[in-house]
């Protein structure tokens, strides 16, 4: 939808996809281009409706557990003392962490995922093979999109390019407060759809050493996290909120315990 073009600094890029726990409802309604609105906010939070598209990205609960306690242990102030994983997957297993369970949030989109406004797909169909996830998207919102792209392999390449871990290294490397300094830059005198940051605290308090918004990009990191005795709960845990569904099979391929 932009060729491939995310804007020239992160700034731009939020007000093109604002995402609504950052910005609020403001930048949604009064976007710089009509385009994504992106969100983490369970279904329980706003209806879905009927004329919009969702594309929604599940990653395994084991891997989403230690890339969550790595982006929210660089948002813990240093007054906290106590940042052990054991802590963050203790709260993470009993649903005591922004946006709530796990599950609460999967489940519902995964009962949906049939629909034709919904696109359910997994963190790891990207990783796999990104090229034709992003084709995949494309259809979802307009064939012209999807054939766009396979009659010019130029324009998927860049896509791609612009897409990969080490760009988006790049491109998302500044921290929380200093993304917010250059979208109320960027939005300079239309800074009404960026109202909502103009009350982010000037003075940052210190931080814990955390990941940044992209941190490895890999699939099974949660290996070198996880004890036997952390695998035994979350798979009791697993059990019990997904008795019934068959969800577990969308990554039965990834060595999961």
């Amino acid at each position: 939808m932009t060729k491939a073009n995310p804007g020239p600094n992160v700034g731009e890029f939020s007000l093109m996809c604002p995402f609504l726990e950052l910005m609020g409802a403001e930048a949604a309604e009064k976007p710089s281009r009509i385009g994504p609105i992106v969100t983490h906010l369970p279904m329980s939070v706003f209806q879905p409706v009927k004329h919009a598209k969702y594309v929604y990205v599940a990653r395994n609960p084991y891997d989403c557990a230690v890339s969550y306690y790595h982006f929210l242990k660089g948002s813990t102030p240093k007054t906290i003392t106590d940042v052990s994983f054991e802590r963050f997957l203790s709260m993470f297993l009993n649903g005591k962490v922004i946006y709530g369970d796990y599950f609460d949030h999967v489940m519902p989109w995964y009962d949906r995922r049939h629909e034709d406004n919904v696109l359910f797909i997994t963190y790891e169909q990207l990783k796999a093979d990104t090229g034709e996830q992003v084709l995949r998207i494309a259809d979802f919102l307009g064939k012209e999109h999807g054939t766009a792209l396979r009659q010019d392999d130029s324009l998927l390449e860049k896509i791609l390019d612009a897409s990969s871990f080490e760009n988006m290294k790049i491109f998302f490397k500044e921290k929380p407060g200093e993304r917010v300094k250059k979208i109320i830059e960027t939005a300079g005198e239309k800074s009404e759809r960026v109202e909502i940051l103009m009350n982010f605290p000037k003075e940052q308090v210190e931080m814990h050493d955390g990941s940044g918004f992209v941190r490895k990009g890999i699939v099974g990191d949660w290996k070198n996290y996880f004890t036997p005795e952390q695998v035994e709960r979350t798979k009791a845990w697993i059990a019990r909120k997904t008795a019934g569904s068959d969800v577990m099979t969308l990554w039965q391929d990834c060595d999961l315990p």
